[in-house]
Protein backbone atom coordinates (compact mmCIF):
# COMPACT_ATOMS: atom_id res chain seq x y z
CA UNK A 1 0.00 0.00 0.00
CA UNK A 2 1.62 3.54 -0.87
CA UNK A 3 1.46 5.94 2.10
CA UNK A 4 -0.09 9.68 0.89
CA UNK A 5 3.52 11.16 0.55
CA UNK A 6 4.09 8.45 -2.20
CA UNK A 7 0.68 9.22 -3.85
CA UNK A 8 1.59 13.14 -3.28
CA UNK A 9 4.31 12.67 -4.99
CA UNK A 10 3.26 10.82 -8.09
CA UNK A 11 0.89 13.64 -8.64
CA UNK A 12 3.56 15.83 -8.73
CA UNK A 13 5.20 13.55 -11.40
CA UNK A 14 2.26 13.46 -13.35
CA UNK A 15 2.04 17.28 -13.43
CA UNK A 16 -1.19 17.12 -11.61
CA UNK A 17 -0.27 18.51 -8.07
CA UNK A 18 -1.89 21.66 -6.60
CA UNK A 19 -1.39 24.40 -4.95
CA UNK A 20 -2.64 27.38 -3.20
CA UNK A 21 -1.43 31.05 -3.81
CA UNK A 22 -2.57 33.71 -1.73
CA UNK A 23 -4.46 36.84 -2.76
CA UNK A 24 -4.60 39.79 -0.42
CA UNK A 25 -7.15 42.17 -0.84
CA UNK A 26 -10.86 42.36 -2.58
CA UNK A 27 -11.74 40.22 -5.63
CA UNK A 28 -11.23 43.33 -7.98
CA UNK A 29 -9.76 42.69 -11.39
CA UNK A 30 -6.29 43.91 -10.26
CA UNK A 31 -4.82 42.28 -7.02
CA UNK A 32 -1.70 41.99 -5.33
CA UNK A 33 -0.85 37.92 -5.45
CA UNK A 34 2.94 36.93 -4.11
CA UNK A 35 3.62 40.60 -3.05
CA UNK A 36 3.35 42.00 -7.20
CA UNK A 37 0.28 43.43 -8.79
CA UNK A 38 -1.34 41.22 -10.95
CA UNK A 39 -4.53 41.25 -13.20
CA UNK A 40 -6.86 38.77 -11.86
CA UNK A 41 -7.92 36.83 -15.19
CA UNK A 42 -9.46 33.78 -13.21
CA UNK A 43 -12.34 34.96 -10.86
CA UNK A 44 -15.70 34.10 -11.22
CA UNK A 45 -16.72 37.73 -9.90
CA UNK A 46 -17.83 38.76 -13.31
CA UNK A 47 -19.70 41.63 -12.54
CA UNK A 48 -17.32 42.83 -10.23
CA UNK A 49 -20.23 42.49 -7.20
CA UNK A 50 -17.88 40.96 -4.72
CA UNK A 51 -16.32 44.32 -3.28
CA UNK A 52 -19.39 46.38 -4.27
CA UNK A 53 -20.68 49.23 -1.46
CA UNK A 54 -23.87 48.30 -1.79
CA UNK A 55 -23.23 44.62 -0.81
CA UNK A 56 -20.96 45.56 1.80
CA UNK A 57 -23.36 47.93 3.60
CA UNK A 58 -26.12 44.83 3.10
CA UNK A 59 -23.73 42.68 5.37
CA UNK A 60 -23.14 45.43 7.52
CA UNK A 61 -26.89 46.24 8.03
CA UNK A 62 -27.79 42.38 8.36
CA UNK A 63 -25.36 41.93 11.07
CA UNK A 64 -26.13 44.69 13.04
CA UNK A 65 -29.73 43.35 13.25
CA UNK A 66 -29.77 39.56 13.22
CA UNK A 67 -26.39 38.68 14.40
CA UNK A 68 -23.40 36.95 12.91
CA UNK A 69 -25.21 32.98 12.64
CA UNK A 70 -28.07 31.15 11.87
CA UNK A 71 -27.31 28.62 14.15
CA UNK A 72 -29.21 25.66 13.02
CA UNK A 73 -30.30 24.02 10.19
CA UNK A 74 -33.72 25.57 8.65
CA UNK A 75 -36.09 23.00 9.93
CA UNK A 76 -34.80 23.16 13.65
CA UNK A 77 -33.97 26.97 14.29
CA UNK A 78 -32.24 27.88 11.48
CA UNK A 79 -35.06 29.84 9.15
CA UNK A 80 -34.77 33.50 9.60
CA UNK A 81 -36.71 36.16 8.50
CA UNK A 82 -33.75 37.04 5.75
CA UNK A 83 -34.19 33.03 4.39
CA UNK A 84 -37.43 33.98 3.43
CA UNK A 85 -37.56 36.80 1.80
CA UNK A 86 -34.12 35.76 0.10
CA UNK A 87 -36.20 32.69 -1.39
CA UNK A 88 -38.93 34.64 -2.62
CA UNK A 89 -36.65 37.25 -4.28
CA UNK A 90 -34.99 34.36 -6.45
CA UNK A 91 -38.67 32.66 -7.31
CA UNK A 92 -39.40 36.40 -8.55
CA UNK A 93 -36.17 36.33 -10.41
CA UNK A 94 -36.20 32.67 -11.92
CA UNK A 95 -39.89 32.82 -12.48
CA UNK A 96 -41.00 30.27 -10.52
CA UNK A 97 -43.35 29.36 -7.60
CA UNK A 98 -41.13 28.50 -5.20
CA UNK A 99 -37.10 28.57 -4.34
CA UNK A 100 -34.86 26.80 -1.82
CA UNK A 101 -31.53 28.11 -1.10
CA UNK A 102 -28.29 25.41 -0.40
CA UNK A 103 -25.19 26.31 1.18
CA UNK A 104 -23.36 26.46 -2.10
CA UNK A 105 -23.21 24.83 -5.46
CA UNK A 106 -21.79 21.40 -4.53
CA UNK A 107 -24.24 21.17 -1.52
CA UNK A 108 -27.00 22.13 -4.01
CA UNK A 109 -26.95 19.49 -6.85
CA UNK A 110 -25.92 16.83 -4.17
CA UNK A 111 -28.79 17.36 -2.21
CA UNK A 112 -31.28 18.21 -5.53
CA UNK A 113 -30.68 15.42 -7.71
CA UNK A 114 -30.61 12.13 -5.03
CA UNK A 115 -33.84 13.93 -3.72
CA UNK A 116 -35.01 13.74 -7.30
CA UNK A 117 -34.20 10.81 -8.54
CA UNK A 118 -33.46 6.92 -7.28
CA UNK A 119 -33.63 3.34 -8.38
CA UNK A 120 -35.83 2.82 -11.47
CA UNK A 121 -34.86 6.13 -12.48
CA UNK A 122 -32.75 7.26 -15.49
CA UNK A 123 -30.44 10.65 -15.41
CA UNK A 124 -29.07 11.77 -18.87
CA UNK A 125 -25.92 13.85 -18.21
CA UNK A 126 -23.96 15.96 -20.34
CA UNK A 127 -20.31 14.62 -20.65
CA UNK A 128 -18.77 18.14 -19.75
CA UNK A 129 -21.23 18.60 -17.04
CA UNK A 130 -20.00 20.10 -13.15
CA UNK A 131 -18.57 18.02 -11.40
CA UNK A 132 -20.99 18.11 -8.65
CA UNK A 133 -23.56 17.32 -10.69
CA UNK A 134 -21.66 14.19 -11.41
CA UNK A 135 -21.49 13.35 -7.44
CA UNK A 136 -25.09 14.24 -7.24
CA UNK A 137 -25.89 11.69 -9.55
CA UNK A 138 -24.18 8.96 -8.51
CA UNK A 139 -25.29 9.50 -4.97
CA UNK A 140 -28.56 9.32 -6.13
CA UNK A 141 -28.52 5.60 -7.04
CA UNK A 142 -30.61 6.41 -10.62
CA UNK A 143 -29.04 4.77 -14.11
CA UNK A 144 -26.53 7.43 -15.11
CA UNK A 145 -26.37 7.60 -18.83
CA UNK A 146 -24.02 10.38 -20.47
CA UNK A 147 -24.73 11.74 -23.60
CA UNK A 148 -21.89 13.55 -25.62
CA UNK A 149 -21.17 17.22 -24.79
CA UNK A 150 -23.64 19.15 -26.48
CA UNK A 151 -25.13 16.59 -28.80
CA UNK A 152 -28.47 16.42 -29.04
CA UNK A 153 -29.00 13.50 -31.45
CA UNK A 154 -27.30 11.37 -29.68
CA UNK A 155 -29.24 12.41 -26.33
CA UNK A 156 -32.52 11.99 -28.52
CA UNK A 157 -31.16 8.22 -29.51
CA UNK A 158 -30.81 7.42 -26.10
CA UNK A 159 -33.97 8.58 -24.93
CA UNK A 160 -34.95 6.16 -27.27
CA UNK A 161 -33.15 3.49 -26.19
CA UNK A 162 -33.44 3.88 -22.45
CA UNK A 163 -37.04 3.18 -21.14
CA UNK A 164 -37.89 3.29 -17.49
CA UNK A 165 -41.20 3.05 -15.73
CA UNK A 166 -39.61 5.70 -13.28
CA UNK A 167 -38.56 8.81 -14.16
CA UNK A 168 -36.17 10.20 -16.83
CA UNK A 169 -34.35 13.36 -15.75
CA UNK A 170 -31.94 15.31 -18.08
CA UNK A 171 -29.70 17.43 -16.35
CA UNK A 172 -26.70 19.89 -17.70
CA UNK A 173 -25.06 22.98 -17.12
CA UNK A 174 -26.02 26.47 -18.83
CA UNK A 175 -22.71 27.52 -19.16
CA UNK A 176 -20.09 25.10 -19.16
CA UNK A 177 -17.41 26.14 -16.85
CA UNK A 178 -14.41 25.11 -18.57
CA UNK A 179 -15.31 25.71 -21.58
CA UNK A 180 -17.52 28.71 -21.99
CA UNK A 181 -19.99 27.59 -24.25
CA UNK A 182 -23.94 27.27 -23.71
CA UNK A 183 -26.06 24.51 -23.79
CA UNK A 184 -28.71 23.73 -26.56
CA UNK A 185 -31.46 24.62 -24.41
CA UNK A 186 -34.15 25.13 -27.10
CA UNK A 187 -33.49 21.50 -28.15
CA UNK A 188 -33.28 20.30 -24.76
CA UNK A 189 -36.90 21.50 -23.65
CA UNK A 190 -38.39 19.71 -26.82
CA UNK A 191 -36.09 16.49 -26.38
CA UNK A 192 -37.81 16.95 -22.29
CA UNK A 193 -41.48 17.27 -23.52
CA UNK A 194 -41.22 14.57 -25.91
CA UNK A 195 -39.94 11.99 -24.14
CA UNK A 196 -41.92 13.10 -20.78
CA UNK A 197 -38.83 13.92 -19.17
CA UNK A 198 -37.56 16.52 -16.26
CA UNK A 199 -35.41 19.44 -17.45
CA UNK A 200 -32.65 20.73 -14.75
CA UNK A 201 -30.65 23.33 -15.60
CA UNK A 202 -27.47 24.11 -13.76
CA UNK A 203 -26.93 28.09 -14.63
CA UNK A 204 -23.83 29.20 -11.73
CA UNK A 205 -22.46 30.81 -14.65
CA UNK A 206 -25.28 32.02 -16.60
CA UNK A 207 -26.82 33.59 -13.76
CA UNK A 208 -26.56 37.53 -13.52
CA UNK A 209 -24.69 37.27 -16.43
CA UNK A 210 -26.97 35.91 -19.68
CA UNK A 211 -30.79 37.41 -20.45
CA UNK A 212 -31.68 40.68 -20.97
CA UNK A 213 -32.53 40.96 -17.09
CA UNK A 214 -29.96 39.02 -16.60
CA UNK A 215 -31.83 36.13 -15.26
CA UNK A 216 -29.42 33.67 -17.18
CA UNK A 217 -29.17 31.10 -19.87
CA UNK A 218 -33.11 30.19 -19.77
CA UNK A 219 -33.85 33.78 -20.59
CA UNK A 220 -31.10 34.07 -22.74
CA UNK A 221 -32.51 31.67 -25.10
CA UNK A 222 -36.10 32.92 -24.52
CA UNK A 223 -37.05 29.77 -21.90
CA UNK A 224 -37.30 30.54 -18.56
CA UNK A 225 -40.75 28.83 -17.96
CA UNK A 226 -39.62 25.64 -19.90
CA UNK A 227 -37.40 24.49 -17.21
CA UNK A 228 -38.56 22.37 -14.47
CA UNK A 229 -35.57 22.80 -12.13
CA UNK A 230 -33.39 26.11 -12.10
CA UNK A 231 -29.93 25.53 -10.27
CA UNK A 232 -27.68 28.52 -9.72
CA UNK A 233 -24.98 29.95 -7.03
CA UNK A 234 -24.92 33.33 -5.31
CA UNK A 235 -21.29 33.58 -5.21
CA UNK A 236 -20.03 34.31 -9.20
CA UNK A 237 -21.68 36.91 -11.04
CA UNK A 238 -23.78 37.82 -8.18
CA UNK A 239 -20.97 38.41 -5.46
CA UNK A 240 -22.06 36.72 -2.48
CA UNK A 241 -22.29 32.46 -1.37
CA UNK A 242 -24.72 29.89 -1.58
CA UNK A 243 -27.04 28.35 -4.26
CA UNK A 244 -30.81 28.14 -4.76
CA UNK A 245 -33.32 25.67 -6.40
CA UNK A 246 -36.09 27.37 -8.29
CA UNK A 247 -39.28 25.21 -9.43
CA UNK A 248 -42.86 24.29 -8.84
CA UNK A 249 -44.06 24.81 -5.22
CA UNK A 250 -44.59 20.84 -5.11
CA UNK A 251 -40.96 19.97 -6.17
CA UNK A 252 -39.40 22.90 -3.90
CA UNK A 253 -41.57 21.46 -1.07
CA UNK A 254 -40.40 17.80 -1.65
CA UNK A 255 -36.67 19.24 -1.94
CA UNK A 256 -37.18 20.86 1.55
CA UNK A 257 -38.23 17.17 3.32
CA UNK A 258 -35.76 15.15 1.15
CA UNK A 259 -32.49 17.07 0.01
CA UNK A 260 -29.59 15.85 2.58
CA UNK A 261 -27.65 18.63 2.18
CA UNK A 262 -30.18 21.25 3.09
CA UNK A 263 -31.89 19.32 5.67
CA UNK A 264 -28.40 18.29 7.48
CA UNK A 265 -26.32 21.86 7.30
CA UNK A 266 -27.12 24.65 9.31
CA UNK A 267 -28.53 27.40 7.21
CA UNK A 268 -26.33 30.55 5.42
CA UNK A 269 -25.89 33.75 8.06
CA UNK A 270 -27.70 36.97 7.89
CA UNK A 271 -25.15 38.85 5.77
CA UNK A 272 -24.66 36.44 3.30
CA UNK A 273 -28.41 36.65 2.59
CA UNK A 274 -28.68 40.29 2.47
CA UNK A 275 -25.84 40.53 0.25
CA UNK A 276 -27.66 38.21 -2.13
CA UNK A 277 -31.16 39.66 -2.33
CA UNK A 278 -29.05 43.14 -2.24
CA UNK A 279 -27.46 41.76 -5.52
CA UNK A 280 -30.75 40.25 -7.04
CA UNK A 281 -32.00 43.71 -6.68
CA UNK A 282 -28.52 45.34 -8.22
CA UNK A 283 -28.67 42.80 -11.29
CA UNK A 284 -32.60 43.63 -12.26
CA UNK A 285 -31.50 47.74 -12.45
CA UNK A 286 -29.97 50.10 -14.58
CA UNK A 287 -26.65 49.32 -13.05
CA UNK A 288 -26.97 45.84 -13.58
CA UNK A 289 -27.78 46.15 -17.20
CA UNK A 290 -25.14 48.60 -17.75
CA UNK A 291 -22.55 46.04 -16.02
CA UNK A 292 -23.42 43.06 -18.35
CA UNK A 293 -22.98 45.31 -21.51
CA UNK A 294 -19.16 46.26 -20.44
CA UNK A 295 -18.95 42.58 -19.60
CA UNK A 296 -20.39 41.12 -22.56
CA UNK A 297 -18.43 43.86 -24.73
CA UNK A 298 -15.01 42.45 -22.75
CA UNK A 299 -15.63 39.37 -23.42
CA UNK A 300 -16.17 39.64 -26.92
CA UNK A 301 -12.70 41.69 -27.56
CA UNK A 302 -10.88 39.29 -25.18
CA UNK A 303 -12.00 36.32 -27.47
CA UNK A 304 -11.74 38.41 -30.52
CA UNK A 305 -7.96 39.00 -29.66
CA UNK A 306 -7.14 35.50 -28.40
CA UNK A 307 -8.42 34.00 -31.72
CA UNK A 308 -6.50 36.54 -34.05
CA UNK A 309 -3.53 35.74 -32.11
CA UNK A 310 -3.67 31.95 -33.23
CA UNK A 311 -5.14 30.40 -30.13
CA UNK A 312 -7.99 27.80 -30.09
CA UNK A 313 -10.76 29.07 -27.47
CA UNK A 314 -12.25 25.80 -27.83
CA UNK A 315 -15.81 27.17 -29.08
CA UNK A 316 -16.47 29.55 -26.19
CA UNK A 317 -19.32 32.05 -26.18
CA UNK A 318 -19.87 33.96 -22.88
CA UNK A 319 -16.85 35.70 -20.24
CA UNK A 320 -15.50 32.11 -19.50
CA UNK A 321 -12.59 31.82 -22.56
CA UNK A 322 -10.47 28.82 -22.26
CA UNK A 323 -6.61 28.49 -24.15
CA UNK A 324 -6.05 24.69 -25.36
CA UNK A 325 -2.81 23.84 -23.91
CA UNK A 326 -2.99 20.16 -24.48
CA UNK A 327 -0.74 18.85 -21.46
CA UNK A 328 -0.41 19.19 -17.65
CA UNK A 329 3.28 19.89 -17.95
CA UNK A 330 2.65 22.76 -20.76
CA UNK A 331 -0.07 24.07 -19.32
CA UNK A 332 1.51 24.88 -15.97
CA UNK A 333 4.34 26.19 -17.89
CA UNK A 334 2.28 28.22 -19.37
CA UNK A 335 0.04 29.85 -16.36
CA UNK A 336 3.31 30.36 -14.71
CA UNK A 337 5.37 32.33 -17.99
CA UNK A 338 1.59 34.14 -18.50
CA UNK A 339 2.03 35.37 -14.15
CA UNK A 340 5.43 36.01 -15.04
CA UNK A 341 3.87 38.92 -17.36
CA UNK A 342 1.70 40.22 -14.28
CA UNK A 343 -1.52 38.36 -15.18
CA UNK A 344 -2.86 35.51 -12.79
CA UNK A 345 -4.54 32.95 -14.58
CA UNK A 346 -4.98 29.13 -14.08
CA UNK A 347 -3.68 26.11 -15.82
CA UNK A 348 -6.91 23.81 -15.93
CA UNK A 349 -5.43 19.67 -15.40
CA UNK A 350 -7.51 16.34 -15.18
CA UNK A 351 -9.74 15.56 -13.61
CA UNK A 352 -11.45 19.10 -13.68
CA UNK A 353 -10.91 18.65 -18.01
CA UNK A 354 -10.52 15.33 -20.10
CA UNK A 355 -7.15 14.36 -20.69
CA UNK A 356 -5.25 15.74 -23.24
CA UNK A 357 -7.62 18.58 -23.09
CA UNK A 358 -5.29 21.16 -20.46
CA UNK A 359 -5.95 24.75 -20.72
CA UNK A 360 -6.22 27.99 -19.37
CA UNK A 361 -9.40 29.35 -18.24
CA UNK A 362 -9.71 33.21 -18.45
CA UNK A 363 -12.39 34.74 -16.97
CA UNK A 364 -13.07 38.44 -17.88
CA UNK A 365 -14.59 41.06 -15.45
CA UNK A 366 -17.08 43.52 -16.13
CA UNK A 367 -14.56 45.68 -14.48
CA UNK A 368 -11.91 45.10 -16.26
CA UNK A 369 -10.34 48.18 -19.03
CA UNK A 370 -9.48 47.78 -22.13
CA UNK A 371 -5.73 48.36 -21.13
CA UNK A 372 -6.11 45.25 -18.54
CA UNK A 373 -7.02 42.76 -21.40
CA UNK A 374 -4.74 44.23 -24.05
CA UNK A 375 -1.88 43.93 -21.76
CA UNK A 376 -3.45 40.15 -20.60
CA UNK A 377 -3.60 38.99 -23.95
CA UNK A 378 -0.12 39.91 -24.88
CA UNK A 379 1.21 38.34 -22.21
CA UNK A 380 -0.65 35.13 -23.47
CA UNK A 381 0.85 35.70 -26.76
CA UNK A 382 3.92 36.19 -25.66
CA UNK A 383 3.96 33.34 -23.12
CA UNK A 384 1.86 31.03 -25.88
CA UNK A 385 5.06 31.62 -28.10
CA UNK A 386 7.61 30.57 -25.78
CA UNK A 387 5.93 27.14 -24.24
CA UNK A 388 5.07 26.27 -28.14
CA UNK A 389 1.51 26.39 -27.64
CA UNK A 390 1.26 28.97 -30.94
Amino acid sequence: MTTFREELDLLKKQGLYRTMRLVKGAQQSRVVLDGDEVIMLCSNNYLGLADHPLLKDAAIRAVEKYGVSSAASRLVSGTMELHEELETCIARFKGTEAALIFNSGYAANTGIIPALTGKGDIIFCDRLNHASIIDGCLLSRARLVRYPHNNVAALRQLLVENETDGRRFIVTDGVFSMDGDLAPLPELVALKKEFGALLMVDDAHGTGVLGTTGRGTAEHFGLLPEIDIHMGTLGKALGSFGAYAAASRDIVEYLANRARSFIFSTSLPPAVLAISIAALGLVCSREGASLRKRLSDNSAFFRSALEDAGFDIMGSETQITPVFAGDPEPVMEFSNNVLDRGVYVQGIRPPTVPAGSCRLRCTVMATHTRADLEQAVLAITEAGKEVGVI
